[in-house]
């Protein structure tokens, strides 16, 4: 998990982010302000969380921009964490909160043996 803890870090200065860790999932918390579930992509490629994301602006068409700082597209990848798994995995987008959740895989099982 130091891994994804150390890449949410890196993450660019206008994007926060939070970890949670539960016994059984992880709930990853982005804020991506102007984003809707319909612009925003997540998908897990091997061991890694990939984003992909646009925001809308709403410009009147009677102002024109004179500093345009907050970036259109966020394109991360972050690392699963070494316990997690996709399967099952869910996400929700509200009001620009993209949240994240990441079963942590079952416990190891004992297998019976017979003679």
């Amino acid at each position: 998990m130091s891994a994804l803890r150390e890449a949410l870090r890196s993450l660019p200065e206008a994007v926060y982010a939070d970890l949670l860790e539960g016994d059984n999932a992880y709930v990853l918390v982005i804020d991506m302000p102007g984003t809707t579930a319909e612009t925003v992509d997540v998908r897990v490629d091997g061991t890694t969380i990939v984003v992909e994301a646009r925001r809308e602006k709403d410009v009147p068409p009677e102002f024109r921009y004179v500093d345009e700082e907050r970036s259109l597209f966020l394109d991360t990848e972050l690392p699963l964490p070494p316990d997690a798994t996709a399967s099952d995995a869910s996400g929700t987008v509200d009001d620009g909160v993209l949240e994240l959740r990441l079963p942590k895989r079952s416990a190891a099982t004992t297998v019976p043996i017979d003679d």
